[in-house]
C-alpha cells in the first residue's frame, strides 16, 4: 500500500509529513492551518465517484479525489463498508455520506479529516493512503475480514467494483485463505466457483473452466503461459506471498493475447504496509504436515516513504499415499519507495522451490489389468518408486514505476524477469499387473530443462471529456520472450530389468543409468501487442467499454508457429437498474497457436475462443455483498482432438499424435455471492451449470461435471463467546467420466465418478489480540473420490479425511 499526502499545491505549501502513527489525542489531532483555509476547503465543491466497498479502500479513494489527508484507526473501520458517493459535493457532504450508518464520525480541521468509532475509544492513527494509482491492481484485501474485493483490474485494466465489471469474476480473498487455511494454489481453485481440479498426478494439477483447460496464469496482472505437458511450477504455488487471486471466467484476449478461452487467473502479490507489522504461522496436520511461516512489513524510513515487505515460508509434507514427502521453500521480498508525491517505484523478488520424493508419474495407480479387467487398490497405493522426484522451481524480479499527473492521468510501467525449471527423475507402473503372476513393470525417465522469460508493459490511463461528460480510457503495449530449453532420457539402462511385484510393490526400486539424451527441445515464445479500453459514460447508469488488442505471436525452434497482426475485441456494458442490481452484458475473444498437427503433418490453425455473455449483478450492505447471475456462451474453433480414425490405421504407427481441429460450444448459467451475509458471517457461495459439445453433438471436456456447487462460511461469534469464530463448507459435483482405451480388450470404455460431496469444518479462537489458533478439517466425512480419471489409463484419489492446527502470533 503506497502512502503519498497527495494534498493541493495550496495545502502542499502550509503541510508538513507526518509520522506514521499518532496516539488518538486530542494534542495529536491538532492541524495548525487557517480558518480561511478550512473554511474553503468546507465549502468548495467537488466531482466525486467512490463506490461502495471497504470502508478502509473508500477512504484512501477519498484523500485521493478530495486531495485531502485522512487519518483513521484500523481498528475503527475493519470489517464496515462504504457507501457510495456521487456528484459534485463538498468534502464534508462527501465525507458525510461516504459514512452514514457506518458507526464511524468525522472531524476536519484544516486539509485533515480524522476518523474515529462513534465509542471514541483511543487507538493508532494510519494516514490515509491517497496513492498515485489508487493501486492500479484493484483493492488490497487483507486486513479487510472479507470475503469480497472492493474493486479489481483484471479484466479491463481500469479499477472497476465487481459490479462495474461486465464479466464474471471470483475473487479468493486473504481472509478466505486464512480462515480455511488455502496454502496452495490447488487449494484455492478448489474454493472457487465454478473451477474444476483434476490431479494428473502428485506434482501437476489441471484446472478446468467453463469446458476448457486454464492455461493463462497472470502475476500482478503480467501474463504468463505455463509449460503443461513438463510443468514449470505454476500449479504447485505456494499461496504465502499472495493477497489474493482473482479467476476471469471466459475469454482474456484484450489483457493475455494468447490463451485459453476457460478462465484467467491473476495472482496479485502483497503490498508493503506502511506500518510495522510481523507474524509467525505454526502449523502441523495428518500425514506429518508441517508448516511454518514469517511474514514482516513496515516503513523503512523514519518518514514512511519506503517500505518494505519480506515473507519467508517451509513445508515439510507427507501425504496419503505411501513413500511420499515434499520439501517447499518460499521466499519473498519487495520494496515501495515514493520517488517523489506523484511517482512510485515498486521492486521485488520471489523463489519457490519443490522438492518431493516418491512422486508420481501419471496417475498414482493403474485402472486395468494386463487383461483389460478393472481393479482397485487402496486409497495410499503409490505407483512411483521411492527415488522418483520432479523437483521443480521459480524465481522471479519485478519491477514498476508509477506517475500520476496533475489532469488525474497516470502513467505505468511494469517488468518482469522469471527463470523457471524443472529436474524430473521420474519411475512408477503405468500399467496394471497379470492376473496369473501379479507381475509388472516400470516405466523411467529423466526430464530437464529451464525457461526463462520477459514481460513488459506500459499503460496510461486517466479521464477525458467528450460530449459533455466525463469517461476514461487506458492506452498500452506489452512485449514478451519466453525460452525453453529441454532435454529427455527416453532410454534408460535398468541393471536388472523393470519387473515388479504389483501387488507387494513399497517403492523400493534400483534407479536406473539414465544413458544418453533422447530429445531436445528448444523454444523461443514472442509476443507483441498494443491495446486500448475506452469505458464510455453515456448516461448516468449506461456505461459502454469498448477495447481491441492487436497482437504478435511467434514460436520458433522446435516448433514453429506465427499470428501476426490479430486483432481481439472487447465489447461490455452495463446498465444501473437501481440502487441494487446492475444489467450487463459482454463479448470478448481470445486465440491460442497451437503444436499439433493433423494427419498431413500441417500444424493446426490457431485454437480460437469468443466468449458471450449477459447477466444482473448486484451490490448490497454499502459494497460488503456481491452477487452475480450469468448467461454464458463459449465458442471455440480448432480444437485438437485426436484422429482416432486416423491412428487406428497400422500403416501409420509413427504418428500416434496426429490430431485434427474440431468446433466446441459452451452453453451455461452460472451464480454467485460473495461477501457478509449479516454482521460476523461471511460467505462465498456458488453454482454453475454448463453443457460443452463438439461440432458432432457430442459432450467435451467430460472431466468437468456438468454441475457443481460450492459454499464457504465463517461466523464470528458475540458476547461471551466472541473471541471464537466457527466455518464450514461444501463441494458438490455432478458425474463425471472419461473415455478410455482398453488396449487388452481393443475398445474404449467409459470410466466413471459419480456425482459426490465433500464437506469441510473449521474453528479458530482468538486468545489474544494477538495470538490465535485455527483448526481445519478437510473431508470431514471422508469420501473416497477419484480427482482424475483416464490420464495414461490411470486414476487418482482426492485427498481422505485430514486435519491442519495452525497457530498465529501477530507482533
Amino acid at each position: 500500500m503506497s502512502v503519498r499526502l497527495g494534498l493541493s499545491p495550496l495545502s502542499k505549501a502550509l503541510s508538513m509529513r507526518r509520522a506514521m502513527s499518532f496516539n488518538l489525542k486530542p494534542c495529536a489531532l491538532a492541524v495548525a492551518v487557517s480558518l480561511p483555509i478550512a473554511g474553503y476547503v468546507q465549502a468548495q465543491e467537488i466531482d466525486v465517484n467512490i463506490p461502495a466497498q471497504p470502508l478502509g479502500a473508500a477512504l484512501q479513494e477519498f484523500g485521493r479525489q478530495t486531495n485531502l489527508q485522512v487519518l483513521y484507526s484500523p481498528a475503527d473501520v475493519q470489517g464496515k463498508n462504504s457507501n457510495a458517493v456521487k456528484g459534485k459535493l463538498a468534502p464534508t457532504r462527501a465525507i458525510a455520506a461516504l459514512l452514514q450508518n457506518t458507526g464511524v464520525t468525522y472531524g476536519l480541521q484544516g486539509t485533515t479529516i480524522t476518523i474515529a468509532a462513534t465509542a471514541g475509544e483511543s487507538s493508532t492513527l494510519e494516514l490515509g493512503a491517497t496513492q498515485v494509482t489508487t493501486n492500479q491492481l484493484g483493492t488490497v484485501t487483507e486486513d479487510s475480514g472479507s470475503y469480497t474485493p472492493g474493486t479489481i483490474a483484471t479484466a479491463t485494466r481500469m479499477v472497476l467494483t465487481p459490479r462495474e465489471t461486465p464479466q464474471s469474476i471470483s475473487v479468493i480473498t486473504r481472509q478466505h485463505m486464512d480462515d480455511f487455511a488455502l496454502t496452495s494454489i490447488d487449494d484455492v481453485m478448489r474454493h472457487t466457483p465454478g473451477v474444476t481440479v483434476s490431479r494428473l498426478d502428485s506434482e501437476r494439477t489441471q484446472y478446468f473452466a467453463r469446458g476448457f483447460s486454464i492455461e493463462n496464469f497472470q502475476y500482478d496482472g503480467i501474463p504468463t503461459l505455463r509449460n503443461a505437458a513438463y510443468s514449470s511450477g505454476q500449479t504447485l504455488t505456494d499461496m504465502a506471498i499472495y493477497d489474493r487471486v482473482e479467476v476471469l471466467k471466459g475469454a482474456n484476449g484484450l489483457l493475455s493475447g494468447a490463451g485459453a478461452p476457460g478462465a484467467t487467473l491473476n495472482l496479485i502479490r502483497k503490498k508493503p504496509t506502511k506500518d510495522f507489522k510481523a507474524s509467525l504461522d505454526l502449523g502441523a496436520g495428518s500425514w506429518d504436515n508441517y508448516r511454518s511461516q514469517v511474514d514482516v512489513s513496515g516503513p523503512l524510513t523514519e518518514s514512511g516513504n519506503i517500505r518494505g515487505r519480506a515473507v519467508a515460508a517451509y513445508q515439510d509434507k507427507h501425504s496419503f499415499l505411501d513413500h511420499y514427502e515434499r520439501k517447499t521453500n518460499v521466499y519473498f521480498g519487495t520494496i515501495e519507495a515514493d520517488l517523489s508525491e506523484d511517482t512510485l517505484l515498486t521492486v521485488g523478488f520471489d523463489y519457490q522451490n519443490s522438492d518431493p520424493s516418491g512422486a508420481g508419474w501419471a496417475g498414482s495407480r493403474p485402472l486395468f489389468d494386463r487383461s483389460g479387467n478393472r481393479i482397485d487398490v487402496k486409497r495410499s497405493f503409490n505407483s512411483a518408486a521411492k527415488w522418483s522426484s520432479w523437483q521443480q522451481f521459480t524465481q522471479s524480479a519485478f519491477a514498476t514505476l508509477e506517475h500520476q499527473f496533475a489532469n488525474d492521468w497516470v502513467v505505468k510501467g511494469q517488468y518482469t524477469h522469471q527463470f523457471s525449471g524443472y529436474d524430473a527423475q521420474m519411475g512408477s507402473i503405468q500399467a496394471g499387473p497379470f492376473p496369473a503372476t501379479g507381475l509388472s513393470t516400470l516405466y523411467a525417465n529423466k526430464f530437464t530443462g529451464d525457461t526463462r522469460a520477459d514481460s513488459g508493459d506500459i499503460y496510461a490511463s486517466g479521464p477525458f471529456s467528450l460530449g459533455g461528460r466525463e469517461h476514461e480510457l487506458v492506452v498500452g503495449v506489452s512485449a514478451s520472450n519466453s525460452h525453453w530449453k529441454g532435454k529427455n532420457h527416453a532410454a534408460p539402462i535398468h541393471a536388472n530389468g523393470r519387473i515388479v511385484d504389483f501387488w507387494n510393490f513399497d517403492g523400493d526400486f534400483p534407479k536406473p543409468d539414465w544413458g544418453a539424451v533422447t530429445d531436445r527441445f528448444d523454444e523461443t515464445t514472442r509476443q507483441t501487442a498494443g491495446y486500448a479500453t475506452a469505458r464510455l459514460n453515456l448516461t448516468d447508469d449506461l456505461k459502454v467499454i469498448l477495447g481491441s488488442r492487436v497482437a504478435n505471436y511467434w514460436l520458433t525452434g522446435t516448433s514453429d508457429s506465427t499470428e501476426t497482426g490479430k486483432l481481439i475485441p472487447y465489447v461490455g456494458t452495463t446498465y444501473d437498474l437501481n440502487d441494487n442490481f446492475t444489467a450487463y452484458a459482454n463479448y470478448t475473444e481470445i486465440f491460442y497457436p497451437q503444436t499439433a498437427r493433423d494427419r498431413n503433418n500441417k500444424v493446426l490453425e490457431p485454437d480460437e475462443g469468443k466468449n458471450y455473455e449477459l447477466g444482473v449483478k448486484g451490490e448490497f450492505f454499502n459494497g460488503g455483498l456481491n452477487t452475480s447471475l450469468a448467461y454464458f456462451e463459449v465458442h471455440e474453433s480448432n480444437r485438437a482432438e485426436s484422429d482416432a480414425e486416423y491412428n487406428a490405421n497400422p500403416t501409420n504407427p509413427a504418428i500416434k499424435e496426429a490430431s485434427r481441429g474440431i468446433k466446441a460450444k459452451t452453453k451455461g448459467f452460472e451464480a454467485e455471492l460473495s461477501g457478509e451475509l449479516a454482521p460476523g458471517w461471511q460467505a462465498q457461495a456458488g453454482y454453475t451449470h454448463k453443457v460443452i459439445r463438439d461440432e458432432h453433438g457430442n459432450k467435451a471436456s467430460t472431466l468437468e461435471p456438468q454441475d457443481q456447487i460450492s459454499f464457504f462460511t465463517t461466523y464470528k461469534l458475540t458476547g461471551p463467546l466472541d473471541r471464537l469464530t466457527i466455518g464450514g463448507g461444501a463441494r458438490w459435483q455432478g458425474k463425471t467420466w472419461q473415455s478410455v482405451y482398453n488396449s487388452a480388450k481393443f475398445q474404449s470404455e467409459d470410466v466413471r465418478q459419480e456425482a459426490y460431496w465433500v464437506v469441510d469444518a473449521m474453528a479458530k479462537y482468538q486468545f489474544t489480540d494477538n495470538v490465535s489458533t485455527t483448526l481445519n478439517v478437510n473431508n470431514l466425512f471422508d469420501k473416497y473420490y477419484l480427482t482424475n480419471i483416464g490420464f495414461f489409463n490411470t486414476g487418482y484419489y482426492g485427498d481422505p479425511r485430514n486435519v491442519m492446527l495452525t497457530t498465529r502470533v501477530d507482533f
